[in-house]
Formats: structure tokens, C-alpha cells, sequence
């Protein structure tokens, strides 16, 4: 029934995850296999807006910072920054994330447990959300993050995506071990192809790569991560150069600062989130041997990721000593940047900061666990 693994590496190699086989298998990852046997699958189709004009397979939600004005409640929304619209249509948003975490979460049971029910269902879930034409996603995000009033999407929506990754990282370990049927396999490669080529080529996917802050470094962790899965090495070498040549020179100030999250109403929050998506980005380019590593890649200002790493790690540690804005209460179980960094740089510092946190129980932590403590 299955095929041979094809190898492609998202964030470890074949070596590194063969050497995660020996590990012990914590119970969360256990726990979290077996829920999601129980779970799924999810279509975007299930659950659709009123009164927009996306079709049923589009993926649609709105932006969280909007909300009507109390001075025209039936016009254009209005932005409070930080605030989040609880009323806002979020169902195809949460449907993605736990469909991305299922598959990751699947994949590790397959891998890792060799649990051929896992490599089944997960079969089962790639086949409704990708590939059947009645319930599949359309692969864009043409209708991602509208506001009322104002667009019918954004290429902010692109934000919502970066669970996608998850879904990859799942997808890879299905595959390599030997629970992906090349049918299957075949039609999501050729769904992410699809995404990517959207992502870098439509007027959405290109405001997004312009953006110049956490939306941005998200895009192109993305474009690594899908250009990885989807074998597309002029794709990859595209987001090297973007990492080298935009996002550490427009977004990296020289004491490790990164402005454009700062001046956000929950500064440590985007802070923290953007440094997720460069230490996803170089990690990747890792383990597909780019060579300089963008860890430690330096501009001719000397400005680099690095510093940036050391620069907010003390304050994700202590968060009570950050004094500029966060007006939600900031947590840091989600927080991965100094476990990838710290394994990229060789830095005791970052890797014991990063096991200083708590950590949530989600697929995506519990797989970044397994793979800095034995991959």
C-alpha cells in the first residue's frame, strides 16, 4: 500500500530523525496521537461565513483587531491594536490549527510508535482537507483575514497559515515512515506546490513578503518550509536571500532590537513570535546544508539574528522586567526560539533558557522537545 520515503528535510534530517527512534517516547506525544486518532477530519467546508462572497472551498476569516464603530455601527470596522473581536468568524482558523496539529501529532505516532493506525487517519485527514474537490481547501488565501467594511481579505491572512508548518513537519514523518500512499503524498506535494506558487507570485502573497515585521519573517519561514516539502530549491534559495538581504538588515537594529514589534500594544508577544519564525527559518536552511549558516549570518553592519536571540531571551525568562507595551498577560509555553537557536549556535545559554520554560502540551512543542533533546 505505501511507498518508499522520499527525502526532503523540513526541520530534521533522515540521520537525526532515525536517531529520535531510540529515544523515550514521552507520554505527551503518546497522549497527543491518540487524541488525534479520535479527531478529524475538518474541511473548510463545513462552516462558512454570511454574507461574503468566498466560495465553499475558500478558506475565510477576519482580521482579530477589528471591530464595528460605535459612531457608525454599520459601517467599516475600525483596528484596536492587541484587542482581540471575539465575534470574529474564526471557524475555518481553528479547523486549520487542529487539523495541522493532528497530522503532526499522527505523524510522530506513525514514525515513532510505528502505529499503522496513525499513518491510516492521517491518510483519511490529508485526503479531506487537501485533495477531495467537494471538501478539499482551495490552495490561496485570497479571503484570509477580511475586515468588514473595508476588503474582502488581506494578505495578513497569511499569518494564519504558519500552522501549515506543523502539517509539513507531519506530513515528512508519515512519509518517511512508510505510511504516506504516493497517492496521497503526491496530491498534498502538489497542494503545497499550488499554496507556494500563490504565496510568491499573487498581489496577497507579495504585500505579505513586504510587510517588514513578524509577517514577513512568517512568509518566508513558510516559503522554506513549503519549497522543503515540495522539493522547489529555487524557491528556498529565494527565502535564503530574503532572510539575508531584507529581514535581518529592515528588521534587526544593532543591539538585537527589532522595532516593529516593539511599537505593537503587545510588544513582547510579537517580539518572541518573530524571533519563532527566524530560528524556523534557519533551521531549516540548516538541514538542508546551506552553507554560510544563516545563524550566523552578519550584514555589513554587523547586524545579525544572533544578537537578537540575546538580546530578549532575559526578558521571555523574566517578562516582569520588560517595560515597554504588553497589554496581555505574556506567556512563553509556546516560546520556542531559543531551543533551535541555541541548538544552531551552540549555545548553552539559549538551550538552558529554553528549558527553563514551561511548555504547553501541543504536538508542535512536544515535537520541538523530542528533537532538541535527542535530535
Amino acid at each position: 500500500m505505501f511507498g518508499a520515503p522520499s527525502e526532503f528535510a523540513i526541520l530534521l534530517t533522515g540521520v537525526q530523525a532515525d536517531r529520535l527512534r531510540g529515544a523515550t517516547i514521552p507520554e505527551a506525544i503518546r497522549r497527543n496521537a491518540a487524541d488525534a486518532l479520535k479527531s478529524g477530519p475538518w474541511t473548510v467546508t463545513s462552516k462558512r461565513p454570511d454574507n461574503v462572497t468566498a466560495g465553499p472551498n475558500d478558506y475565510y476569516s477576519e482580521g482579530p483587531y477589528w471591530w464595528p464603530d460605535p459612531k457608525n455601527p454599520t459601517g467599516p470596522y475600525i483596528r484596536k491594536d492587541g484587542q482581540r473581536n471575539p465575534d470574529r468568524f474564526q471557524a475555518n482558523r481553528r479547523d486549520l490549527g487542529d487539523m495541522c496539529g493532528a497530522v503532526l501529532a499522527l505523524g510522530m505516532g506513525a514514525f515513532l510508535l510505528g502505529d499503522k493506525a496513525c499513518g491510516e487517519h492521517a491518510g483519511r485527514i490529508l485526503s479531506t482537507w487537501f485533495i477531495d474537490p467537494k471538501m478539499r481547501m482551495n490552495p490561496n488565501l485570497e479571503y484570509g483575514q477580511a475586515v468588514r467594511g473595508i476588503n474582502t481579505g488581506r494578505g495578513t491572512g497569511l499569518i494564519d497559515t504558519v500552522s501549515l508548518i506543523h502539517a509539513a513537519q507531519g506530513i515528512w514523518l508519515l512519509d518517511r515512515a512508510g505510511m504516506l500512499s504516493p497517492a496521497v503524498g503526491a496530491a498534498v506535494r502538489a497542494w503545497y506546490a499550488d499554496f507556494l506558487k500563490w504565496m510568491t507570485t499573487s498581489k496577497k502573497g507579495l504585500d505579505e513578503k513586504k510587510s517588514g515585521n513578524n509577517h514577513a519573517t512568517w512568509w518566508t519561514a513558510q516559503v522554506a518550509a513549503y519549497a522543503s516539502l515540495t522539493r522547489n530549491p529555487a524557491a528556498q534559495a529565494m527565502a535564503w536571500e530574503h532572510y539575508r538581504t531584507v529581514l535581518v538588515p529592515g528588521e534587526i537594529q544593532p543591539n538585537g532590537s527589532c522595532p516593529r514589534e516593539e511599537e505593537r500594544t503587545n510588544s513582547l508577544s510579537y517580539s518572541a513570535m518573530n524571533l519563532d519564525a527566524f530560528s524556523v527559518i534557519c533551521r531549516i536552511a540548516e538541514v538542508n546544508s546551506v552553507i554560510p549558516a544563516l545563524w550566523n549570518y552578519r550584514t555589513a553592519r554587523g547586524l545579525g539574528v544572533a544578537t537578537a536571540f540575546e538580546y530578549l531571551t532575559p526578558y521571555i525568562l523574566h517578562p516582569e522586567n520588560w517595560k515597554k507595551e504588553q497589554i496581555s498577560k505574556f506567556t512563553a509555553d509556546g516560546t520556542f526560539f531559543m531551543g533551535l537557536a541555541g541548538a544552531g549556535l551552540g549555545s548553552k545559554v539559549l538551550l538552558d533558557a529554553y528549558r527553563a520554560l514551561p511548555r504547553s502540551g501541543s504536538a508542535w512543542t512536544q515535537f520541538l522537545d523530542l528533537l532538541l533533546k535527542e535530535g
